[in-house]
């Protein structure tokens, strides 16, 4: 699964844009580098009921914003993104490129 597939499977799930969850992870200071990974996954768990896959895509976002490594773009793997930068505004708001 790509990483874009788990963050739209977690607005599948969760009702909210990738967005909008990390800025409610901002608002409870899960950014600071103080916080680690599974704080977050078991708040994500508790509120949304989020597996611990799904959880960490967003841990990722949520610590080190949308970037992601260049080893998965344009491959034919199962890991496969089309783009380096995550889409966080939603499915309905992605450009049709994307």
């Amino acid at each position: 699964m790509s990483f874009q597939a788990y963050l739209d499977a977690i607005e599948d799930k969760t009702g909210r844009t990738p967005r909008e969850l990390v800025e409610q992870a901002n608002e409870r200071g899960f950014d600071s580098p103080a916080v680690k990974a599974t704080e977050i996954v078991d708040w994500l768990k508790a509120d949304y009921g989020l597996g611990r896959g799904h959880a960490m895509a967003l841990v990722h976002v949520i610590k080190k914003g949308p970037q992601i490594s260049e080893k998965h773009v344009g491959s034919d793997g199962t890991h496969r993104d089309e783009s380096a930068e995550l889409w966080l505004d939603g499915k309905a708001t992605r450009p049709a490129d994307e």
